[in-house]
């Protein structure tokens, strides 16, 4: 359906505009129905009507608690926390009849889902609903809407809304981000005027960086529901496990200049994994939408813009686990008012969008209810039946020198209720070594097969050239774990009914020395306790064996003699370091080792490091995020966050490095006083690490010398009418292509394989350099592993290196072309940025 209304709206708008004084609760409802007295408005709670001000999240609360307290129809959980403490909440709406039987009939609606669904009779139980608001913080017409179709569900009166709450479980998350809700919040207030300004340069409509969208550290939530990565998250993806709810909407807000958006979305951009029905359903859905925004005169459009491929997305991962997920997108107001190419556009009108289509959702799931309900009896069954016929027994994956990594995929898996069992014994497949302990069985037959494969999966051909998101995204490639699709499950162990944490371990106590080898996951968190300690600690530029045991390259040597702690307390100590690192700690008692012996020069001195990340306008939040999530929550180490706006006002003696995260335009701008005291820094020792179009920056600033692959695509026979088209087939979204590695570089400590997967979205390509020395990560002649690449980007990657490193004076300047850190989940990359930290000077 693809459809754009032609009615002009916006008389009811405009009247908002010049008074809110007269704006209040009947704005938004349905007229012609009675409300029960005893429920109290949003008014009566927040103190203001729903639009006048932006709601703050504890405000919010105040008002779903009162909800809860007061109607029979409201059960209010708080199903988890925020990073910043903010509680996530959770409503459950229905009929008193069906609240008193809630149990029973989650219990039922999931055994729909089971072999032995097909005995139950759709035609009488509920449909589930998950309707979720703003999971971008600064788009708030969601949470506000949510306050007045909460107060709907709970007041109305009448035979509609009885059958409705009778027929339905509606699982309402009025806000699904609390931390940039509240930050926007905050700001749109602050900002606000008396007499609302509509000026698109007013300030109220400019936030500031990091602008609320995004949680506490900066991250965009929209894209974990698959990856998990966030407390916020897990709480959701309990909750959709919990009840697999069958239509599941995700109400957001875009450019101001828009109107209204509902899916479907781009037909051709459909993952082949979601079923052609469940577009078909999205369509009729889409009906009522439709009919809705009519009756209030709302323009609105489907089947652009948006699609339905990458999974972790909210609006899309429901349809891999047998949902139905619904986009809706608002032309945001940004604040209170702006001028638009629609005309005025006020907070209380998006609002209203945001409102009715939330009822046009209730009302499509209770007139479509028995037919949705076998379409998930009906998916289920349909993966039952290709689980059957699969070849592919299970999927094994692991890393025989690291446990934590294959522990923080099984971890994923396991929030996504996908089964897995331990490995029985070890075992040697393709070349690669599978330990028991470091590795995991995954059983392909199992309910959520197709969700298995979603995740595993390798895809490198399309219907088409565009995506809204990421192409590609396999976990064990994002993990650098080994893995490998088996025709048995002889290899097999006991299923893993609950993951129990990693420990590590030390040997018994050393009079010499300790070592411990660089590829656990959690190495630089050990290495960063050990020299906060103010302990002395070496890293080996060769490999060696001792007592027969192979060290690699980047093995972490730390003497016991002449150190701040006397043996015992060493020793005490690194028990601590190891059992909160996961690693095993080695003693050694001789320094005669068959290779370079312990005393040796090529064992180098580490230093203390103190770390620093630039930050604020001009640098890509999502990007610094990730940064200082991973020291902060993976690593626990410092990192002192200095925003570009004073960094000519620093002193930057005192750090050892500075990272510099991708900028968030084609030229990033820093004062010519700041880019001076950078260069000054780093030619007295300093490190300086950039990222992604942070290399173009280092090149034209002379702080690097950098030779780049530039795209001489000419457009020939492209109409005026597939620009656009043509232009997007050029951007790389987001796929994964593979590197080899020169495993005795310091950049590659702690990678056991001469291979490494690298996600990649940019198009930024650097010449390798005429000695090979020097480009020890290359991008290799057939680099496409998974996803989307255009034929002419592809031919220029292939040989550039997505990695160099240079001498500047007594420091070094280091620049990495792809994201090492995308999104929190990409595992297998983070230890590049921690080498780069803790070993550049060697490099």
């Amino acid at each position: 359906m693809k459809t754009t209304l032609s009615l002009f709206l916006l008389f009811c708008a405009s009247h908002l505009v010049t008074s809110q004084e007269s704006l209040d609760l009947g704005y938004y409802l349905p007229q012609g129905m009675s409300y029960n007295e005893e429920i109290p408005t949003p008014k009566e709670i927040i103190g203001h009507e729903v639009g006048e001000w932006h709601v703050t999240h504890d405000r919010l609360v105040f008002y779903m608690q009162a909800l809860a307290k007061t109607s029979e129809r409201v059960t209010l959980e708080n199903v988890g926390k925020t990073f910043e403490g903010r509680p996530l909440l959770l409503l459950t709406i229905t009929s008193p009849k069906n609240q008193n039987n809630l149990e029973k009939i989650r219990q039922e609606h999931l055994t729909l889902t089971e072999a032995n669904g097909n005995s139950l009779d759709t035609e009488k139980m509920p449909l589930v609903v998950y309707q979720g608001f703003t999971i971008h913080g600064n788009e708030p017409s969601g949470t506000n809407a949510a306050m007045a179709y909460a107060y709907y569900l709970a007041a109305a009166e009448g035979p509609e809304i009885e059958e409705t709450l009778d027929n339905l479980i509606i699982l309402l998350d009025p806000c699904m981000n609390p931390d940039g809700l509240q930050r926007f919040a905050y700001w749109a207030n602050t900002n606000k005027s008396q007499n609302l300004n509509a000026d698109n340069n007013e300030r109220e409509y400019h936030e500031v960086w990091p602008g609320g969208r995004t949680n506490h550290y900066w991250f965009d939530m929209n894209r974990d529901w698959l990856p998990v990565q966030l407390p916020e998250s897990r709480a959701r993806i309990h909750t959709f496990h919990k009840w697999l709810p069958n239509i599941l909407t995700d109400h957001h807000e875009m450019g101001t200049n828009s109107t209204f958006f509902f899916q479907p979305g781009e037909p051709l951009r459909v993952h082949p994994l979601t079923p052609k029905l469940n577009q078909e359903l999205t369509a009729e859905i889409g009906t009522y939408h439709a009919k809705a925004l009519d009756r209030i005169g709302s323009l609105y459009y489907s089947e652009e813009n948006f699609d339905d491929y990458y999974y972790g997305k909210g609006s899309t991962f429901p349809d891999v686990n047998g949902g139905i997920g619904i986009l809706f997108e608002q032309g945001s107001s940004r604040g209170h008012i702006q001028e638009s190419e629609n005309g005025l556009l006020t907070f209380p009108f998006t609002i209203r969008n945001q409102f009715t289509t939330s009822l046009s959702t209730i009302e499509a799931a209770r007139k479509m209810r028995t037919k949705i309900l076998n379409y998930q009896r009906d998916f289920y069954n349909d993966v039952r039946n290709e689980t059957s016929r699969s070849k592919t027994q299970a999927i094994i994956f692991g890393d025989s020198k690291d446990a934590s990594k294959a522990w923080h995929l099984a971890e994923i898996l396991q929030r996504q209720n996908i089964k897995l069992h331990e490995l029985a014994s070890d075992i040697t497949l393709e070349g690669k070594q599978y330990r028991k302990g470091y590795s995991y069985v995954v059983p392909m037959r199992q309910k959520n097969h197709r969700l298995i494969k979603a995740m595993f999966e390798k895809r490198t051909t399309f219907k088409d050239s565009l995506f809204y998101d990421v192409s590609a995204w396999t976990f064990p490639m994002a993990f650098n774990l080994d893995y490998a699709e088996v025709n048995t499950l002889e290899n097999a162990g006991s299923e893993i009914t609950e993951l129990t944490g990693l420990s590590g371990s030390i040997d018994i106590e050393s009079e010499y020395a300790y070592l411990f080898e660089w590829h656990g996951y959690y190495a630089p968190k050990a290495l960063n306790m050990i020299l906060e300690k103010g302990l002395r600690a070496k890293v080996a530029k060769y490999p060696f064996s001792l007592e027969g045991r192979q060290y690699d390259y980047g093995t972490i040597m730390i003497p016991v003699q002449n150190q701040e702690l006397g043996p015992k307390e060493l020793h005490q100590f690194l028990s601590t370091v190891a059992q909160e690192s996961n690693l095993q700690i080695k003693a050694a008692n001789t320094g005669l080792t068959r290779g370079i012996d312990l005393g040796s020069n090529d064992f180098d001195p580490i230093k203390k490091q103190k770390v620093a990340i630039l930050v604020g306008t001009g640098i890509r939040s999502y990007d610094a995020g990730e940064i200082w999530h991973l020291f902060d929550t993976r690593y626990d180490m410092k990192i002192t966050k200095i925003d570009i706006s004073y960094l000519d006002k620093v002193d930057l003696k005192k750090y050892t490095d500075i990272i510099l995260p991708s900028s968030s335009s084609a030229n990033m701008v820093l004062a010519a006083k700041s880019s001076q005291n950078l260069k000054d820094w780093v030619m007295e020792g300093g490190t300086l690490i950039g990222y992604r179009n942070v290399a173009e920056w280092f090149e034209k600033n002379e702080f690097m010398k950098l030779k780049f692959r530039k795209d001489t695509l000419v457009a020939k026979n492209v109409s005026f009418g597939a620009k656009n088209d043509f232009k997007g087939a050029q951007v790389t979204g987001g796929a994964i292509f593979k590197a080899k590695l020169d495993r005795s570089h310091p950049i590659n400590y702690g990678y056991k394989n001469n291979r490494l997967a690298l996600f990649r979205n940019t198009n930024v390509y650097i010449e390798p350099h005429k000695d090979s020395y020097n480009n020890p990560i290359q991008y290799t002649n057939t680099p496409l592993l998974s996803g989307y690449i255009s034929e002419e980007n592809l031919a220029m990657l292939k040989g550039s290196v997505p990695f160099r490193a240079q001498k500047l004076g007594k420091g070094r300047v280091i620049v990495f072309t792809d994201n090492t850190n995308f999104r929190a989940f990409w595992y297998g990359t983070n230890k590049l940025l921690m080498n780069a930290i803790f070993f550049g000077g060697l490099m």
